[in-house]
């Protein structure tokens, strides 16, 4: 079975736990009131199924999500010369108004 099919499945099967341990956790709040005790916390079980849910969840996403950018900018600019630094080649206007405009403009035939 593929590794990533993996996570994904484990993945929704987290939040599907998560999802049911809310549930439980209001299903036991609305018993409380019914039966007029005092709530104090929730039990253990949906504690744990939470944490562990919550820890399934986010490792997998971090699985799926594959390799993270170092946050140091200085990483990917080691590899930049100072010629290229502050290249940006999407701000080239060739074809602007500055041409016609100079007295020795001559348009092309």
């Amino acid at each position: 079975m593929d590794s990533k099919l993996f996570n994904k499945l484990l993945l929704i099967a987290g939040f599907a736990s998560l999802a049911h341990a809310a549930f439980s956790a209001a299903h036991h709040r609305t018993y409380l009131r019914l039966t007029e005790q005092e709530w104090n916390s929730l039990p253990l079980d949906i504690i744990l199924q939470t944490v562990i849910s919550l820890v399934i969840v986010i490792y997998n996403i971090i699985e799926i999500v594959g390799n993270f950018k170092e946050i140091r900018a200085t990483v990917d600019m080691q590899q930049k010369t100072w010629d290229t630094l502050g290249n940006f080649p999407s701000f080239y206007s060739f074809n602007h108004r500055g041409r016609a405009l100079n007295p020795g403009y001559t348009p092309p035939e």
